[in-house]
């Protein structure tokens, strides 16, 4: 290697090196700029579509996505937000009534353990009092742990921060999805003709499994709707719609799942005494965490153009190295090596 070739490597390395660090610290405080980036990137199809379909200028394509978008954003947050505050200022200071609620219920449940465990051998059952009871105290100490006033007050005091960053946020929207024709372009300027192909395909890879996924992720979770609404109208007809929709809504979510409703809400049976309803809400979780691991790896696999072997690999790896997001990190790991490979980046041709 001759000493001009080492000066480039050494002058690339520096630069890479360069943007990490100034990655590093520039991302944290730039994610509402970064984020309106992404999403006018994923709006851009749906602008073009508009230009395309109703024969509109590109500003007033961008103006009318861009005012769907805001509504879309204003009402979510609107009810989430409020909703959210008024619970956490509601059971905050209801706290102590709550703790008065699971004292109860642990009398109530040392009965029931005494009941169940009284052909059992004495230390057995005092092991299993004792552990019971350490379990509900620390239940105890984390509900007033987290809905003490001081962390409430913290919560509302970065109010205006996140009203700060939402507002950045639309504006950066609107200014990128206006100029996104023209950074793409600018950027190209900057890379060779077979870069910015090889860039454009990667890309574009990356922008259908992101569709793909999306697409997967409802259709499962439609499916997991569907045998909600059944097995709740078979274990509690009364709240079979009403829970249904909720566990719908946080199984829509990434990276959260129906258990996350289902295995309190049979806990609470449990220690209630309400053992068969209980049961039955426990193995209705089970049935659906089988169903989404058994059914979303072919779907996600079908609709981002993985087969389903690699995408559960993807998906398995992917959760025991970044934890439930790595669910999601794991595929477009394999979909970005794919795309490098096609492209000619990454070259494998060996033989052993």
């Amino acid at each position: 290697m001759n000493k001009l070739n080492i000066r480039k490597w050494l002058f690339r390395l520096l630069v890479i090196l360069s943007l990490s660090v100034a990655a590093y610290f520039i991302i944290p405080v730039s994610m509402p700029l970064l984020l309106a980036g992404i999403s006018a990137f994923f709006l851009e199809p749906m602008v073009m579509f508009f230009k395309r379909r109703w024969k509109m200028s590109r500003k007033i394509a961008v103006a009318v996505i861009y005012i769907l978008s805001v509504i879309l954003i204003s009402v979510i947050c609107y009810f989430s937000i409020t909703q959210i505050m008024s619970q956490i200022i509601l059971v905050s200071k209801q706290a102590p009534y709550y703790i008065s609620k699971l004292s109860d219920m642990w009398l109530h449940m040392q009965e029931n353990i005494s009941k169940y465990t009284e052909d059992f051998p004495p230390e057995v059952s005092a092991s299993l009092q004792h552990t019971t009871m350490d379990f509900i105290k620390k239940i105890e100490e984390s509900f007033l742990d987290f809905f003490n006033y001081s962390k409430v007050s913290t919560l509302f005091s970065e109010i205006p921060n996140l009203f700060i960053s939402l507002l950045v946020y639309m504006i950066a929207l609107f200014l990128f999805m206006l100029d996104l024709p023209k950074l793409k372009q600018m950027t190209y300027n900057y890379l060779k003709p077979n870069t910015a192909q090889k860039i454009k395909i990667i890309i574009n890879r990356l922008k259908d499994a992101t569709v793909g996924y999306m697409k997967a992720h409802l259709l499962v979770s439609f499916i997991i709707g569907g045998v909600t609404l059944i097995g709740l109208l078979l274990i509690q007809p009364k709240y079979a719609i009403t829970m249904t929709i909720i566990i719908w809504l946080i199984d829509i979510i990434p990276f959260l799942g129906s258990i996350i409703i289902l295995a309190p809400w049979g806990l609470y049976h449990l220690l209630m005494g309400n053992t068969a309803i209980s049961v039955k809400l426990f193995i209705l979780g089970v049935i659906l965490l089988i169903i989404r691991r058994v059914v979303e790896p072919k779907l996600m696999g079908e609709h981002i153009g993985l087969s389903t072997l690699p995408t559960l690999i993807a998906m398995f790896i992917g959760l025991k190295l970044f934890g439930i997001a790595g669910l999601l990190v794991g595929p477009f790991v394999i979909i970005f090596f794919i795309a490098l490979k096609e492209t000619g980046v990454i070259k494998l041709k060996f033989k052993i």
